[in-house]
């Protein structure tokens, strides 16, 4: 698969999973890529993201929930 149909791919799973309810829980990255942990409820997954145009759209979907993370608690 190309880069960009893979970057498109994960950027898709993000989406998904943020659309689900799903809230980020924890990230972190090696040499692998990144891996990031979702969680709802009970429910955890985890999502390997490997590109770095999906890395950077996570980035942004990330402080997209963070900035209203805090507006909620203002």
């Amino acid at each position: 698969m190309s880069d960009h149909l893979l970057s498109k791919d994960e950027m898709k799973k993000v989406d998904d999973y943020l659309d689900r309810g799903f809230k980020v829980h924890y990230v972190y990255e090696n040499l692998s890529g990144m891996f990031v942990e979702f969680n709802r409820q009970e429910e955890e997954v985890c999502l390997q993201i490997l590109t770095a145009d999906a890395r950077k759209y996570f980035a942004a979907k990330l402080q997209e929930q963070t900035l209203l993370q805090e507006g909620m608690s203002i």
